[in-house]
């Protein structure tokens, strides 16, 4: 019986030293931001015996508990790249020597101190690099959202010098009801001096090399509520001359209802292209109002070759006065046109979606990335990594990529950090406990020490 009592206290010692290294890790870690509280569990070791007159020591056995899905308090934070998660979730970020290396392991943390290194990628204080979905130019994220493929460590540096082409030309503007009729147009001949238009303005755009051109918006009153216009370059040495003659893009013809509101199913477009031969005159295509693009070809001859142009030329909502219109004189009220030459980043902001936005030096702005939030179905079973991290066992369960604040994942918060889960006046209670127990299990080794001694005698 004392060999049990024996081997009952050494269990007790072994347990409890780890329950001290338990609490010695949650003190230590008080300031560690995102750092999640240890907590050690103790189970009894029970020796079976098929006798109730006699009894066999066991001892204890300690387990720890990690509690990683308990929220930590927010802390506000003066950085832009500082960030927290708002709920359940985690970070994704990728353990490498360098953002660039592919051989690096998704690990996930709550751990938000992100920083810029001298390349421009994110990494936290554990040199763990943020990782991201690059959103397309409508600002979506990948379709694959669950692959990790998908994702690739966020830069911001990178976009420095980029440009985004027109897609879009939306105008409103009204043309004069009494212009009198004119006869005898021809597509094109307002592109060419031919005819004097009865409106003229001109929008600014921008090729895929973040070029600007001035394209000429022309208009001639050809019947009773009924124009003709053109979109046409004023220097059309910018396209190629064989595809695009006298600079001319698009062409068609704007009818108005009684009220002087367009009207698109009566309206149409043109796009314009090269004839075909044997044919030698310019070919007008129609496309579907309001969907459809117009496209262009630009010059590839000079310095620089963009891709070929493609927008889309809005001319209002069908029996609204959102677009063109009929009333007094002739005159532009207003115009939108997507596209830009961004220049350098000046500023990055993140919002509560995850969206991570650049601001450039000419006070545009233009989102780049989305930051997933990673979810488990028992993230209290995730293992514990080098540098506050975690990744996937066999009791935390496959990882999920969600959008944040979407199923169940929390949101982002910018300008905050989640400090530590560790309560330090719980942690000194327990360390008294468990010292008290580590004492009183060195107590019974001895007591168990002296009966071996006695029996040693007899």
């Amino acid at each position: 019986m004392a060999f049990t009592a024996l081997a009952a206290g050494v269990s007790g010692l072994q347990a409890f030293t780890e329950g001290v290294g338990v609490i010695a890790d949650n003190i230590t870690n008080v300031n560690t931001i995102g750092y999640k509280e240890t907590r050690s569990r103790f189970s009894t070791l029970v020796t079976e015996t098929s006798s109730t007159s006699s009894y066999s020591p066991g001892g204890v056995r300690a387990f720890a508990e990690s509690l990683v899905s308990k929220q930590g308090l927010l802390q506000p934070s003066g950085s832009a790249t500082d960030l927290a998660v708002d709920g359940a979730g985690f970070f994704v970020v990728r353990s490498a020597d360098s953002a660039e290396s592919a051989e690096g392991e998704l690990v996930y943390t709550r751990s938000g101190a992100f920083s810029q290194d001298d390349e421009g990628f994110f990494k936290n204080t554990a040199n763990l690099y943020l990782m991201g979905w690059r959103l397309d130019s409508t600002g979506e994220p990948p379709a694959n959202l669950q692959s990790s493929s998908s994702l690739e460590p966020i830069n911001i540096t990178q976009l420095n010098g980029i440009s985004e082409a027109t897609s879009l030309v939306k105008m409103r503007a009204n043309l004069d009801v009494d212009e009198p009729i004119k006869t005898g147009y021809d597509a094109g001949e307002l592109a060419d001096g031919t005819l004097e238009p009865d409106f003229e303005t001109n929008v600014q755009i921008f090729d895929s090399l973040g070029r600007e051109h001035t394209v000429v918006v022309a208009a001639i009153k050809t019947g009773t509520n009924t124009w003709s216009y053109e979109y046409y370059f004023d220097d059309d040495s910018v396209l190629d001359a064989t595809e695009q003659p006298d600079g001319l893009i698009a062409q068609g013809e704007m009818v108005f209802d009684s009220e002087g509101k367009i009207d698109i199913t009566a309206s149409s477009m043109n796009t314009i292209s090269a004839p075909t031969p044997p044919a030698t005159t310019t070919t007008f295509t129609p496309i579907t109002l309001p969907t459809d693009d117009i496209t262009f070809v630009y010059s590839s001859t000079g310095a620089a070759s963009p891709t070929n142009g493609s927008m889309n030329i809005s001319l209002g909502t069908n029996g609204t006065a959102d677009g063109w219109g009929l009333s007094g004189n002739s005159a532009l009220i207003s115009k939108s046109v997507d596209g830009a030459t961004f220049g350098s980043v000046s500023g990055i902001s993140i919002d509560n979606e995850g969206i991570v936005s650049a601001t450039f030096e000419n006070g545009l702005s233009l989102r780049v990335y989305k930051i997933p939030i990673a979810l488990f179905d028992n993230p209290n079973g995730l293992q514990r990594r080098q540098g506050n991290a975690y990744s996937v066992s066999d009791q935390s369960g496959s990882v999920t990529l969600q959008q944040a604040a979407t199923s169940g994942a929390g949101k982002v918060a910018p300008n905050a950090l989640e400090q530590s889960t560790v309560d330090l006046a719980s942690e000194f209670a327990e360390l008294i406990k468990v010292q008290r127990a580590f004492s009183a299990s060195t107590r019974i080794i001895t007591t168990a020490d002296q009966i071996l001694e006695e029996l040693v005698r007899i």
